[in-house]
């Protein structure tokens, strides 16, 4: 009997330990679910997230509030000039662009709009229509100064474009082939741009924007995202589409100073 009490006694160890082995390899290594799928290796290289479109689209900004407060300081300028050809004499119309400078009426413009006009009428966003008379005028920087009877008008004010920089957003608001204030935009491409317009004159110091200028977009204000102007919208590019061009208020201040007697 002590014998085969010997002997159990020895496989009772001999089992105990291989149970304490088992148990203890169970905690160190978890049991991998059933059917789960195989983790891959963590990977060293940075993932590029590509936003979709619908967040692009959503990031892309609103010029609704700015044109809102804008468009009743731009006005259309429609021009008739008498012109003498082959001993006739007819009645040629014209449509430009110009924007409020003052409560009582000043307004800017190019002077290449006005230029031979025997009439002119300036038209408000709000469709009200008044006679302009020039004020003065100057050819060699293709700015002029008209003045309408009205009062309490709602005038732009004038950014620093000094601080332009290519990149920059702007919108042109104008009255393009004269169909009323129309709002294009785009971004300042060049600055200091000098254009040749004939034989004999150069527009120096332009802004280049690919904001779409049409004829008729003459005289109107080219404005940043705060609504400031900081150039006059004077020529598109002839045979180029996403390419034009508007004399900087770096520029044009002086001229509109002396163009006022001040």
């Amino acid at each position: 009997m002590k014998i085969h009490l010997r002997f159990i006694g020895y496989y009772l160890s001999i089992g105990l330990l291989a149970l304490n082995l088992v148990m203890t390899a169970c905690s160190s290594t978890p049991a991998s679910p059933v059917n789960a799928s195989p983790q891959p290796a963590p990977s060293t290289t940075t993932q590029t997230i590509v936003p979709s479109t619908q967040n692009v689209a959503l990031n892309m900004p609103s010029f609704a509030d700015l044109v809102d407060a804008s468009k009743p300081s731009v006005v259309e300028i429609d021009v008739s000039a008498t012109v003498t050809s082959r001993r006739r004499t007819v009645q040629q119309q014209g449509a430009g662009s110009g924007w409020i400078m003052d409560a009582n009426g000043t307004i800017l413009t190019n002077n290449h709009v006005i230029t031979g006009a025997t009439t002119i009428t300036v038209t408000t966003s709000d469709g009200k229509t008044f006679p302009a008379q020039v004020i003065n005028a100057d050819p060699v920087t293709d700015l002029a100064l008209l003045k309408m009877n009205a009062t309490q008008l709602q005038s732009m004010k004038i950014g620093d474009a000094s601080k332009l920089r290519s990149g920059d957003w702007v919108l042109a608001i104008g009255n393009p082939l004269g169909e009323g204030i129309i709002v294009t935009q785009g971004i300042v491409s060049r600055l200091g741009v000098s254009v040749p317009i004939s034989a004999t004159q150069t527009y120096n110091d332009l802004i280049e924007t690919t904001a779409p200028i049409n004829p008729g977009n003459s005289g109107g204000p080219l404005i940043n995202m705060a609504g400031e102007v900081i150039g006059v919208t004077t020529l598109g590019a002839t045979g180029v589409q996403g390419m034009g061009y508007a004399i900087s208020m770096v520029d044009a201040l002086p001229v509109i100073q002396k163009l006022l007697g001040k």
